[in-house]
């Protein structure tokens, strides 16, 4: 088998996890992930989607290397350089727009920054503090800041959670342009399978916890050609599939 990769590629993202548990109080062991097992490549967005504590943020911890108590193994891209998008902005009050980002890159090219506010729709915002900032716009930054140190594997975790349908819209409409420009390997947690469809190569289909991969589901259709009727026909597709392997549709949000 050969496993050379292109000029200017990168290695994939191979995730291994045969187990994840935690202790509890009664001195057993709650089960969280039960073998997990797939590979992302450059440039490609995988979509993980299961129900709500079903155990898809304590993945994302582990592939970034937050949580090490497991069974299992993960390969990232050797040079490590990581984006990260959380539920919650997490930007520093006291520092501008512009300056939470820098923070993280602060040897980010001037021109490149620019046309990642452009993108993103922060030009206007780069002196503005947090609080000024609506909840639109923080998650804007956030991502800003991920994409600034050029990343080579991006993990997101529910990134558009609480917002309304059109600004939510919009945002995977700019992170897409964003995943395009950076060929950057993309994993995103959610439970929205409509959120998935529109932005995802792949949907990786979870069960209830303990969490196993109930399907992986490639999208043939690339994301940028996709209509309203493709969309309306994949969700029905993972509709049909949840069924067949005796999973309720309710496992994940049909919006």
């Amino acid at each position: 088998m050969n496993d050379a990769h292109p000029v200017g590629a990168f290695a994939p993202l191979d995730v291994r996890v045969a187990r994840k548990a935690y202790p509890v109080a009664s001195g057993e062991r709650l089960e969280v992930l039960n073998d997990i097992a797939f590979t992302l490549r450059q440039g490609e967005v995988g979509a993980i989607v299961g129900p709500s504590g079903c155990g898809k943020t304590t993945m994302l911890r582990i592939i970034a290397g937050l949580d090490r108590n497991y069974d299992g193994s993960i390969a990232r891209p050797p040079d490590g350089r990581l984006g990260m998008v959380f539920q919650e902005p997490r930007l520093l009050p006291w520092r501008t727009v512009e300056d939470n980002v820098r923070l993280i890159a602060p040897q980010a090219d001037a021109g490149e920054l620019a046309t990642l506010f452009d993108v993103l729709g922060l030009a206007g915002h780069r002196a503005h503090y947090p609080g000024a900032l609506s909840l639109g716009l923080a998650r804007r930054v956030a991502l800003a800041r991920a994409f600034a140190v050029k990343p080579e594997l991006l993990l997101l975790d529910e990134p558009f959670v609480s917002l309304d349908q059109p600004l939510a819209a919009r945002l995977r409409d700019e992170l897409a342009t964003l995943v395009d420009r950076y060929a950057v390997i993309t994993l995103l947690v959610t439970h929205d399978v409509g959120e998935a469809v529109e932005l995802a190569d792949r949907l990786i289909l979870l069960s209830a916890r303990p969490a196993r991969i109930l399907a992986d589901m490639p999208i043939a259709t690339p994301r940028r050609l996709r209509t309203a009727a493709d969309v309306a026909s994949i969700k029905a597709q993972v509709a049909d599939r949840l069924v067949a392997l005796g999973q309720p549709a309710v496992t994940a949000q049909f919006n």
